[in-house]
């Protein structure tokens, strides 16, 4: 299958282009700085490129199936790039009539954890959380054939290829590996009962 990629030089993104060329994919890296990816294979392909830029955004979208979004962000502070950069990828894939996109969001965008932890987590990343929750909107009204990861506290192990999923949150789950929430994108792909899905996943 034929995907690009943005956020493709992010730790999350990394893990992905890792496992898809793996898995036998063919990968496109949308990055701002290509040298961060790190890797070398006969079926990546590199731009360089800013998800801001739209002209960018829409030339680079043409020719693949699948669009994956594992775009981060610098900072707390109150921002729309989430918003602005989502809505630069939906007006290529309409271009260029794509339907499929995954997009790595965050535990928390629906006020869904519960106790301590989300009283915390919407008081030190309501920005955050705010700015990809209108991306997530903007993906659900342009009626694209969309998955939605939504991640507990995100870590740098080993593969596990097991973890817990929900449309709301895994009841206790505080966390999970970037490893693994790549390995639930690239499964997804496979997966017609994870269209049109935003699902929770943690340990």
């Amino acid at each position: 299958m034929n995907i690009i990629v943005f956020g493709a030089t992010g730790a999350t993104g990394i893990e992905f282009v890792t496992q898809a060329l793996q898995s036998g994919h063919s990968v496109t890296a949308f990055a701002r700085t290509p040298e961060k990816l790190g890797i070398l294979h006969n079926n990546l392909a590199v731009i360089q490129g800013d998800a801001l830029h739209e002209d960018e955004v829409v030339a680079a979208i043409e020719g693949h199936k699948v669009v994956v979004s594992c775009l981060g962000t610098e900072g707390l502070k109150p921002s729309t790039v989430f918003e602005e950069m989502t809505d630069n990828i939906l007006s290529g894939m309409q271009k260029h009539g794509l339907k499929r996109i995954l997009y790595v969001a965050s535990a928390g965008i629906y006020n869904e954890i519960p106790g301590v932890l989300g009283w915390m987590s919407q008081r030190i990343l309501k920005n955050v959380l705010a700015d990809h929750r209108k991306a997530v909107n903007l993906i659900l009204a342009a009626n694209m054939e969309y998955t939605i990861a939504r991640p507990m506290r995100l870590n740098d192990g080993h593969l596990k290829g097991q973890y817990r999923m929900s449309e709301g949150l895994p009841n206790g789950g505080k966390e999970i590996n970037r490893k693994d929430v790549a390995h639930f994108l690239l499964a997804s792909l496979q997966n017609e009962s994870r269209i049109k899905k935003t699902v929770g996943l943690a340990y």
